[in-house]
């Protein structure tokens, strides 16, 4: 997973149509590609860009290896002088992207390719794949934790996930989403992650009697002594035990610094609200209570609600796969062509779904914030050559009903561009923060939502406005579109 060369991870289409420019078009006729998604998963109010580190390994290792072209030519599909031009195939165009932990939403682009095209053709599967699966986990992971709010949430989904890379690669995305830790063990090796976990209900029923397999487990364990208490019965025999192993540790003067009970199955806020007046009674208030069993965001804030005593949570199943929403609909289309003049010349696609419809040309995108409070106010997409500044006046509008406008005096703002430059003539730029970096910077962004846009039901809809100049280029195309 270090190096993987994942040229062929594509639709066969892409390559059809490069074959088709290969022999068709100028090899150099330059384009941009935005990917962007259309609505939030989970019908909630944002979403967390993940993935570009992998999406910077993928472009770096682009490359057709002589196997790759041996099998294409098996296909019969390709003839020899573009089975040979692949051969010595590289990226050589710019990339931009928002950031990774990142707060987004619709319509805006996450990644933006400008490349000839056959370049930016073939990296649309690839890219897609990669920020599709780890934004949606990052997301599902941000919901989760917020319900938890401010509990420690670990990822451990892996045994549930779909493969190999969903699990690791989705433990990644857990963790910048706000997981305070994963079980997986190649994710916390590859990525530094912390990793985190207890043992299982066999590690008790290996052992004659459950006090036994406590016992046997504390002295091995003693800083991180979490005793899942409901292999036979929770209240009483796994807490009354676990309070006995705890109670003989504190007697032989062993360091209680991290210890406590899990729990697995029944009534969740029964059960805990139980446990805790056991551990409260026995001398025990600081014990930690974790629980588990097919948890999500909606049983988390249903728990928190009925007063359940759990302050530490393991989310598995229905994390990794976002079981709820398990795929993110992000989408690749092509927004401008530069002509021989080298001016980029917009493109838009049409659809009778009006949220279908593109935005053309080569954009940017604004922040803008409320400069008393630090709230996200609106999102503003224009085109690259527009500039903003937070000493004028700024009208926003509503481009699908644009008699809507709100007027923003200067000084009550502030302004920040999203996008960042990652590749530039096919060489990185970019240096990827680790993953807790991302997740620390996540958690600032997530501080700049409003709790009307983060809650889990009915969030309020943060506006993604388009400058004038963009709106009316994008108006003058439908019409032209309209005329023909």
């Amino acid at each position: 997973m270090d190096r993987q060369n994942l040229t062929l991870m594509t639709d066969l289409y892409e390559l059809t149509m490069m074959q088709g420019y290969f022999m068709h078009k100028d090899l150099n006729e330059t384009v941009i590609f935005d990917a962007f998604y259309r609505r939030n998963p989970c019908d909630g109010g944002y979403a967390i860009s993940a993935g570009l580190e992998q999406v910077i390994q993928y472009i770096k290792e682009l490359h057709f290896d002589q196997e790759d072209i041996d099998y294409l030519a098996s296909l019969g599909m390709f003839r020899a002088d573009f089975l040979e031009y692949l051969k010595t195939f590289r990226f050589s165009g710019d990339i931009y992207a928002i950031p990774e932990g990142t707060v987004m939403f619709p319509r805006e682009p996450v990644i933006k390719v400008i490349a000839p095209i056959m370049e930016a053709q073939l990296v649309e599967t690839a890219i897609l794949n990669i920020i599709n699966h780890q934004s949606l986990i990052a997301t599902k992971a941000a919901r989760v934790c917020y319900a938890a709010r401010g509990d420690g949430i670990m990822e451990f989904g892996l045994r549930r996930a779909q493969g190999p890379d969903a699990g690791t690669y989705g433990a990644r995305a857990a963790v910048i989403g706000g997981c305070i830790g994963t079980s997986n063990v190649l994710c916390g090796q590859l990525f530094g992650v912390p990793v985190k976990g207890t043992h299982a209900h066999s590690w008790i029923m290996s052992f004659p009697d459950e006090y036994t397999a406590f016992k046997t487990y504390a002295d091995m364990y003693p800083d991180a002594c979490i005793l899942l208490v409901d292999t036979y019965d929770t209240l009483k025999s796994g807490v009354p035990n676990a309070i006995r192993v705890f109670t003989e540790m504190r007697e032989a003067g062993v360091p209680l610094t991290f210890y406590g009970i899990r729990l697995d199955s029944g009534d969740l806020a029964y059960l805990s609200k139980q446990a805790r007046k056991m551990l409260d009674a026995a001398g025990f208030p600081d014990a930690v209570i974790s629980a588990s069993n097919d948890l999500d965001e909606h049983l988390i804030d249903s728990l928190k609600v009925q007063g359940a005593a759990i302050t530490s949570w393991g989310v598995g199943t229905n994390l990794i796969t976002s079981k709820d929403n398990p795929s993110f609909g992000g989408v690749y289309k092509l927004a401008a062509i530069r002509d021989e003049k080298g001016d980029f010349i917009p493109k838009i696609k049409l659809s009778e779904n009006s949220e279908k419809v593109t935005n053309p040309g080569n954009k940017k995108i604004y922040r803008i914030y409320e400069k008393e409070n630090g709230k996200i106010k609106a999102d503003l997409i224009c085109l690259a050559e527009e500039e903003y500044r937070e000493e004028d006046d700024l009208v926003l509008f509503d481009s699908l009903e644009p008699w809507k406008k709100t007027k923003l005096k200067a000084g009550t703002y502030s302004l920040r561009p999203l996008m960042e430059q990652i590749f530039q003539n096919g060489q990185c730029r970019y240096t990827s923060p680790s993953v807790m970096d991302i997740r620390a910077y996540c958690q600032r962004e997530l501080d700049t939502l409003w709790e009307e846009t983060k809650r889990l039901v009915n969030p309020h809809e943060v506006y993604v406005d388009l400058s004038q100049k963009l709106y009316d280029t994008k108006i003058r195309l439908l019409e032209e579109m309209s005329a023909d």
